[in-house]
């Protein structure tokens, strides 16, 4: 057993232990570690889980829904042309304390603007401090996008847009967007350690951070002057358990609370166990093979095509998901409005992928690489079986896939660099707006940025231009036509092989009180508390 693994082991159960009888600690098998605190350049769900109890965002998602809420704003306004959005921010707002830095002051505008800034303007003194790699804000098009952002006063945020964008809102709820200490912020660069706010945080959301062990745990402490009030339950533990099936051991011990990501094949045990509660609902995620279309022979649209007609997608999604996940044939799941039904899915057809691949200039087929994440996902629960089961239909039509991964940071930095032929990821949507799919995966913004999201490295203007347009339309019926016809165009150029959606399943122990599935796949235990403690 690794030491981080062991130290895990060993000192979850101590802590709880060593905790006073009337606290109430809540214990959280989180599947991995956080990239890092800085909600502007984290990319997964991991690092998504540990922020969103530390930073709060001006606007938020009501709790196991998609609609907006008010959050650090607690009312906006929106100009007639929706080009300026005006932010009241509530004056009861405080920031957390640690060792280094005593706040002498609440939230206030000053914050919302650097938190804008320091990923929006390179001469921030913040820009580059931990990475300069702002994804989302780079993906989502927001440097060109935003015109101004202004403080009115102390409690009034002025945001001024370049033009309409019909998911703005729901896009300041997300993750990236999570408000950091100016005050703090300028103390640690005047210190020399513009780092420290980045790896030992301070927000104003509902938990302060305690102590972090790579590999091992996460510890918080609920923040008493929380302005939404304390949480219910007093300790949050993240104890770090990456294995599904240790994660499930340690849930049927009690030793944790709440799992991600159950193995499919512990699914009928789970179900059976009178101590804990299967939670499920359809999940707004899509895993995939992506092309690096940039490159050959995936440049060819015809190889693209042939190597989706040679793999069994049924086959592969019925071994590796056991029920928990359906065959995916477009880039959006069945779930989010403006899914396009009437989309053709590519036939299963290993003699028409050898024609197609002859057509294309390579009748004795060819040699790729195929990644495999070394990770379990909630879109993907096992990417290495499925790049076996993938490598084996690709050499019936004589395609010679390698198999290759790394490890995960590695994995992904490779990937967004397009490093890769062939390569397996996924996504769980953010705000419920089919943009963040469509545009932030596939669009050419995302596809020339060195650290995007579209691993593909597609960048097709007929498709860009749709939900490019997508954005600036505000009426959502034409909206859903600019989308359909988008998914159309994908399917027809066939920039990766859509694998599976996959069913949101989550084992809570009985115990466990209003805890809610998110849409998004976030674990939120604000609101949540324990019976009989």
């Amino acid at each position: 057993m690794k030491k981080s693994a062991l130290f895990a082991a060993i000192c979850v159960p101590a802590f709880l232990a060593a905790a006073p009888l009337a606290a109430k600690t809540l214990v959280y098998c989180s599947e991995g570690s956080p990239e890092n605190f800085y909600p502007g350049i984290n990319t997964t769900g991991t690092s998504f889980d540990v922020n969103e109890h530390i930073y709060d965002n001006i606007v938020d998602f009501e709790r196991g829904g998609t609609q907006v809420v008010p959050g650090l704003a607690e009312k906006w306004d929106i100009s007639a042309d929706g080009t300026v959005y005006t932010f009241h921010i509530r004056k009861n707002a405080k920031f957390h304390s640690n060792k280094a830095f005593k706040p002498t002051r609440n939230l206030n505008a000053d914050d919302i603007v650097f938190m804008l800034e320091r990923q929006w303007k390179e001469d921030n003194p913040y820009f580059k401090v931990t990475s300069p790699n702002h994804s989302y804000f780079t993906d989502m098009g927001m440097p060109k996008l935003l015109k101004s952002v202004e403080k009115v006063d102390d409690y009034t945020v002025r945001i001024t847009l370049n033009q309409p964008e019909a998911p703005f809102l729901s896009n300041l709820a997300m993750q990236w967007a999570g408000v950091q200490s100016k005050e703090y912020a300028d103390a640690m660069l005047k210190a020399g350690t513009p780092e420290k706010i980045d790896q030992d945080p301070i927000g104003s959301g509902p938990f302060t951070l305690v102590n972090y062990q790579k590999d091992a745990i996460v510890r918080f402490k609920a923040f008493p002057e929380y302005w939404g009030g304390k949480a219910k339950i007093d300790d949050l533990v993240f104890a770090i358990t990456p294995d599904a099936s240790v994660r499930w051991a340690k849930l049927q011990k009690g030793e944790c609370h709440v799992m991600p990501y159950p193995n499919p094949a512990d699914i009928e045990a789970i179900k059976k166990d009178p101590n804990v509660t299967l939670m499920e609902q359809a999940g707004l995620n899509i895993g995939y093979l992506a092309y690096q279309t940039t490159k050959k022979p995936f440049d060819d649209v015809r190889v693209r095509k042939a190597v989706n007609m040679a793999m069994n997608k049924k086959a592969i999604v019925d071994a590796v998901f056991l029920g928990s996940g359906v065959p995916a044939k477009n880039p959006i799941p069945p779930s989010m409005w403006s899914y396009n039904d009437s989309v053709k899915e590519d036939e299963y057809n290993p003699e028409a992928a050898k024609k197609l691949l002859a057509e294309a200039g390579y009748p004795n087929g060819l040699e790729t690489d195929l990644w495999a994440m070394p990770v379990q996902r909630p879109y993907n629960p096992n990417a290495r079986r499925i790049a076996e089961l993938m490598q084996a239909d690709l050499a019936k039509i004589g395609v010679k896939a390698e198999i290759k991964s790394f490890e995960w940071g590695e994995y992904r930095k490779r990937a967004q660099a397009g490093e890769h032929q062939m390569a397996q990821l996924g996504w769980t949507g953010d705000n419920g707006d089919p943009d963040n799919f469509l545009h932030t995966l596939l669009g050419c913004a995302s596809a020339q940025s060195a650290s995007g999201s579209n691993i593909a490295k597609w960048c097709y203007k007929p498709f860009d231009d749709l939900v490019t347009k997508a954005k600036v339309v505000t009426n959502q019926a034409e909206r859903t036509k600019l989308y359909q016809e988008a998914q159309k165009i994908f399917k027809e150029q066939a920039p990766w092989f859509t694998i599976a959606h996959a069913v949101q399943l989550k084992p809570v122990r009985k115990e466990v009180v209003d805890f809610k599935l998110s849409p998004f796949g976030r674990h939120t235990f604000y609101g949540v508390d324990l019976k009989g403690k």
